[in-house]
C-alpha cells in the first residue's frame, strides 16, 4: 500500500478564523503580523469625547439659570435694605433737624420771653409806675393833730395811695409796695426801709430826758417815744428812721441870707428852752447808736414836703439802683472807664491832666478844666511852684483862677489850691490828700 504523505498544518491567525467560510485565506506576511504584535502590546485608545446631549444641555442652563437668578434675589434684596436703610436714616435726619428747629423756635420763644419780662420789669422800675404801686402808710396817732389834713389832702390831690393804720412804730409814717402777680404766687407786699416819725417838741424833749437818763446810768427812764423807737429798731434792724420835730413857730428873717444859712435848724431848736450842748449830745446819740437823724421842722406844711421829697427818692432809687449795678464790679461801662486815648502827636495829653486833676475829691470838669487851661501840663505848674517865693505862695497859686461854668463864676479857694500842691510835690506814696 502506498505509503501516506502527512500534509503540512498551517496557523491558523485570529483574522483569518474570523474569515467567513468559503473565502479562502491569504498567507499572513511579516509585515501583518509585526502589526498585530505591537497592537497587542500598545494600550486601548481613549475613548473619543462624546459632546452631551441637548437635554444634558438643557438641564445645565437651567441649573445656571438658578444660581444666576439666587444671586441676583440676593443682590435686590441688598439693594432694597441699603435703600430701607438710607430711607431710615433720612428720616432720622429729617426728625433730628426738625427737633432742632423746634428747639431753636422755642429758644426764640424763650429769648422773646425774658426780652419781654425784663422790659416789663424796667417798665415797672420806672419812677412814673412806682408811684402807682406804692402806699403811704399814716399811723393813727398822727390824726390827733388836725394839721394832718394838709398831708392827706396832699396825697390826694398827687393821686398817691394811702392808707391809715396801725404800725409797729407809733406817730410814724412808712411806705410798702405792692408787687406784681405772679402765676406760682399771688400779689406781695414789700415794706420799705424808710420810715419817718413824727413828734411835737414837748414829746422830744421827754425823749431827751429818756436819753439823758440812759446814757447817765442808774435813773429810771422816763416814760416817752424813745421806748417804743429802740424796741422798733431792735425788731428791724435794716430800718432807717428819721426824727420829724413839729411845732416850731416861723422866725422872722432879717439881715442877708448868709446870716440865716442854717435858720429851719436854728429856730426851732431855740424854741425847745434847751441849751444846744444838751441838743447836741441827744443828736450824736441818736445819729450814732441808734442811726436816726433829727429835722427840726416849723409845721405840718414842711413835714408834707418831706414826705413827698422821701417818696419821690423811694421812687427813683429801683430805676437808679438797675442802671448803677455793672456786669462785673471791676469794669465799669461808661466814658470814664474808657480812658483817653492819646497819639503820638501828643493829642488827648491835655484831657488826660485834666482827668488828674478831677481824680480828687469834690472837684468837678468845670474846676479841673480851670487849673489845666491856666497851666497846659503838670511841667507849667511844676515851673510855677519853683519860681514862687515861699512854700504859702505856691500853696495859694491856684486860689484865684476863675471857675466858669454854672449859674456863676466862682474861684477854685485856696482847698483845692492846697490840695493840687500837696499831689505835685509831695514825696510821700501814703500821703492823703484829702
Amino acid at each position: 500500500m502506498a505509503e501516506l504523505k502527512r500534509a503540512h498544518t498551517w496557523e491558523i491567525s485570529d483574522s483569518e478564523a474570523e474569515q467567513e467560510p468559503g473565502t479562502a485565506a491569504e498567507p499572513e506576511s511579516a509585515h501583518s503580523r509585526t502589526q498585530s504584535a505591537q497592537s497587542r502590546l500598545e494600550p486601548p485608545p481613549a475613548p473619543a469625547v462624546r459632546s452631551p446631549s441637548p437635554g444634558a444641555r438643557r438641564r445645565g442652563n437651567r441649573g445656571e439659570n438658578r444660581e444666576e437668578r439666587e444671586r441676583q434675589k440676593e443682590e435686590r434684596e441688598r439693594e432694597r435694605q441699603r435703600q430701607k436703610e438710607e430711607r431710615e436714616r433720612q428720616k432720622e435726619e429729617r426728625e433730628r433737624q426738625k427737633e432742632e428747629r423746634e428747639r431753636q423756635k422755642e429758644e426764640k420763644r424763650q429769648e422773646q420771653k425774658r426780652k419781654k419780662e425784663a422790659a416789663e420789669r424796667v417798665k415797672r422800675l420806672k419812677p412814673e409806675e412806682y408811684l402807682k404801686t406804692v402806699t403811704v402808710n399814716i399811723h393813727p396817732a398822727l390824726l390827733q393833730d388836725s394839721d394832718c389834713d394838709v398831708l392827706l389832702s396832699t396825697l390826694a390831690g398827687l393821686e398817691w395811695r394811702s392808707r391809715i393804720e396801725e404800725h409797729d412804730l407809733t406817730h410814724s409814717v412808712s411806705w410798702s409796695r405792692t408787687l406784681p402777680r405772679t402765676e406760682d404766687e399771688g400779689s406781695k407786699v414789700v415794706e420799705e426801709d424808710q420810715v419817718l416819725m413824727v413828734v411835737t417838741q414837748m414829746e422830744f424833749m421827754d425823749m431827751m430826758m429818756s436819753i439823758k437818763q440812759a446814757l447817765i446810768g442808774g435813773c429810771e427812764e422816763a416814760n416817752s417815744l424813745f421806748q417804743p423807737l429802740c424796741e422798733y429798731l431792735n425788731r428791724n434792724t435794716g430800718a432807717v428812721v428819721s426824727l420829724l420835730v413839729t411845732g416850731g413857730q416861723s422866725c422872722q428873717r432879717r439881715g442877708s441870707y448868709d446870716d440865716y444859712d442854717d435858720e429851719d435848724e436854728v429856730c426851732p431848736r431855740s424854741q425847745l428852752g434847751l441849751q444846744n450842748i444838751d441838743i447836741e449830745q441827744v443828736l450824736v446819740y441818736l445819729q450814732l447808736y441808734k442811726n436816726v437823724t433829727v429835722h427840726f421842722l416849723f409845721g405840718w406844711q414842711e413835714v408834707t414836703d418831706h414826705v413827698c421829697a422821701v417818696t419821690k427818692a423811694l421812687s427813683k432809687r429801683p430805676f437808679r439802683t438797675l442802671q448803677d449795678v455793672p456786669d462785673l464790679g471791676f469794669c465799669v461801662d461808661g466814658l470814664w472807664a474808657g480812658g483817653v486815648r492819646v497819639d503820638r502827636s501828643g493829642r488827648g495829653l491835655a484831657q488826660v491832666w485834666t482827668r488828674q486833676i478831677q481824680q480828687l475829691n469834690r472837684v468837678s470838669v468845670a474846676m479841673a478844666t480851670s487849673v489845666t487851661n491856666a497851666y497846659p501840663s503838670p511841667q507849667h505848674l511844676l515851673q510855677a511852684y519853683e519860681k514862687a517865693e515861699s512854700e504859702q505862695e505856691q500853696r495859694g497859686l491856684l486860689a484865684d483862677l476863675t471857675v466858669r461854668g454854672g449859674a456863676k463864676e466862682r474861684r477854685i479857694g485856696p482847698e483845692l489850691s492846697n490840695r493840687v500842691h500837696r499831689l505835685m510835690t509831695s514825696q510821700n506814696p501814703e500821703l492823703v490828700l484829702d
